[in-house]
């Protein structure tokens, strides 16, 4: 009678339960290489998509919230105002403060929450746009500290990873870097 060999015992022993050889290795190379290159398409795709769906996620709260700010065309509103003067105040070692400036402040406020965002969803000078927006994420950890975990932290992440990926292909930033490029093998 012939043995018969027990996958338990055989595990337990160390030994490896593979074939003897694989019949056909140029099916299992085949499907190899096409999950690879199904998988380097996709990588592309998310190159060219993430940028975009990360400057679109950090603007989006922004301007929503600039656009409460503005009572028609260079117009800030009158509850801006109120906002800094009287509701918002910096939460410090345990304490609190009034802003400083409150009326520049709300106007500064206002302007940068409609200008940053809209510069990022283009993708122009979006670095630096990040960075601004993170330094504001910043300044509102001070003010709203109960919004770090729902608010802040993401925002914060989404600034970051902006500011380490960059503006992505699809952005004027990166259109204007190829313009510059163009015009300078020009001069040479």
């Amino acid at each position: 009678m012939p043995s018969v060999r027990s996958p338990v015992g055989t595990f337990l022993r160390g030994q490896a339960m593979l074939p003897a050889r694989n019949a056909n290795p140029g099916l299992l190379d085949g499907l190899i290489a096409a999950v690879r290159a199904g998988l380097s398409g996709l990588a592309g795709i998310a190159a060219l998509v993430a940028p975009i769906a990360l400057r679109i996620a950090l603007a989006m709260p922004f301007l929503m919230s600039g656009m409460t700010k503005w009572d028609g065309f260079l117009q800030l509103a009158p509850t801006a105002s109120y906002l800094f003067e009287d509701e918002f105040k910096l939460h410090i070692f345990g304490q609190l403060y009034d802003m400083p400036a409150p009326d520049l402040m709300a106007l500064l406020d206002g302007i940068a929450e409609i200008v940053l965002p809209i510069l990022l969803i283009v993708g122009l000078a979006t670095r630096l746009s990040a960075l601004a927006l993170l330094v504001m994420t910043g300044v509102i950890q001070l003010v709203v500290p109960e919004g770090w975990a729902n608010f802040h932290l993401p925002w914060a992440a989404l600034a970051i990873a902006i500011v380490a990926v960059g503006p992505g292909p699809a952005s004027l930033d990166r259109l204007l870097d190829g313009l510059a490029g163009l015009a300078s093998d020009g001069n040479a």
